[in-house]
């Protein structure tokens, strides 16, 4: 097997500023985004959340995260050999580094032009954004304590085993076909179907459907959501691992259709209600950027649009009338938005994809839109529901019948704020 390459500094310098962007997606993108949209009584403990998922997946991800995704082991799930990152500066030598193969040794070796501390960092970001957005659906009722010990659990059971099969040159579902470029499977869809099925377990919030429990401040969620829409670009042109065509074309098109489906949630929404909203464009912005995640490297802008256009419509009605109908409790709609959105987008990309932007030696048709990868992508989506909701549904129960996972009806009311942290907004 040929060495790896010497690493190129434009690649590494675009992973670098992805990964920073990235990490402001979740602190202070999705904390700021989540904080403005519950009551004023539990602001601090919204933002605390992100802020201690950041924190508490960046250790489980060193020590053993990294390793069990993206380490060869079997197609099912990795090994231990970067197990507390050992080995991962075994090229240094005087300040520099050189590019490392992913799946070295496998039989399907993946050539990197990035040190390997500088992917690492930046799946780790991936990582940690993913239970933090599982937050919206249970915000303003868990025991932080409990939500600790979901979040290390949760990312080792459910994260790492999706992504290896996804994402590793390994993985059974890569095996099958199954293409997300950045994260439609891995990130979405399973944050979006375990936070249904963790509002589900916790049940509803004192006083919905009876008491105000409209958003304090839409300003932060605006600014949220704002940060969420530029460290996007990392999120999915960052995923071409390199500074090139794949990496431009991801922008554009994760740029054009996130406003085509804040367009479309603005519009049903003006015409079924009689106004438009700030919550609703900011939220159909959101719900394009999922959609187009696992679509961004594999579609052209026309087909970016498409994209944005149909989640716009199919997440305002997930996060209004199927919530309301079904009557759950997804506070802050991440299984309406994420849950749904990554469905839409990474089934659309089975339709959709336009080969020549996937196109490589080993496979010079690429990937193609056709109704063969609309099944293939369907039965990722399927495995990923199942896995997340079966595994999500048991760490539940465990942690609720060792611990307790719903604060205090007296501590709700009283606001997580101050009964979980001390603390207050003036």
């Amino acid at each position: 097997m040929a060495a790896p390459p010497a690493i190129d500094t434009g690649d590494t310098a675009w992973m670098l500023t992805s990964t920073a962007l990235v990490l402001l997606m979740t602190i202070p993108g999705l904390a700021l985004f989540y904080a403005g949209m519950v009551r004023k009584k539990n602001i601090l403990a919204t933002v605390m959340q992100s802020f201690a998922i950041c924190c508490a997946v960046t250790v489980v991800w060193m020590i053993a995260g990294y390793s069990l995704t993206f380490g060869a082991g079997t197609p099912y799930i990795g090994d231990f050999s970067r197990f507390m990152l050992n080995g991962i500066g075994a090229n240094i030598s005087k300040g520099s580094d050189i590019g490392f193969t992913l799946g070295a040794g496998s039989a399907n070796p993946t050539v990197m032009t990035i040190p390997e501390s500088v992917y690492m960092m930046f799946q780790m970001t991936f990582a940690i954004i993913t239970p933090a957005l599982i937050a919206g659906s249970f915000a303003e009722r868990m025991k932080f304590s409990s939500l600790f010990v979901f979040t290390v659990l949760w990312s080792l059971l459910v994260y790492t085993p999706i992504a290896h099969w996804v994402w590793s040159p390994l993985g059974w579902l890569s095996g099958l076909g199954a293409v997300d470029f950045a994260g439609g499977t891995v990130v979405h869809i399973n944050a979006g179907v375990a936070g249904l099925v963790t509002a589900l377990v916790l049940g509803k919030r004192h006083g919905f459907g009876k008491d105000d429990l409209t958003p304090h401040n839409l300003t932060y969620a605006v600014i949220g959501a704002s940060l969420l829409w530029v460290g996007w670009f990392g999120f999915n042109a960052g995923s071409a691992v390199g500074a090139n065509g794949r990496a431009g074309m991801a922008m554009a098109t994760t740029q054009i259709a996130t406003a085509g489906a804040g367009i479309a949630w603005l519009l049903v929404e003006w015409i079924k209600t009689g106004k438009p909203t700030v919550l609703g464009i900011i939220s159909g912005a959101v719900a394009g950027l999922v959609a187009i995640t696992p679509a961004a490297g594999f579609v052209l802008p026309g087909n970016a649009l498409i994209i944005g256009l149909v989640t716009g419509v199919v997440c305002y009605f997930s996060a209004t009338a199927l919530k309301h109908a079904l009557g759950y409790d997804d506070s802050l709609d991440a299984f309406g938005v994420h849950g749904v959105g990554g469905i839409v987008g990474a089934l659309l990309t089975g339709l959709l994809a336009y080969g020549p932007l996937s196109a490589t030696d080993a496979n010079p048709s690429g990937v193609v839109g056709s109704w063969h990868q609309f099944i293939i992508q369907a039965e990722a989506v399927g495995v990923t529901i199942i896995w997340c909701s079966v595994v999500t549904f048991i760490l539940l129960k465990v942690i609720d019948l060792v611990i307790g996972l719903r604060v205090s009806q007296q501590e709700e009311i009283e606001g997580l704020d101050i009964s979980l942290h001390g603390e207050r907004i003036g």
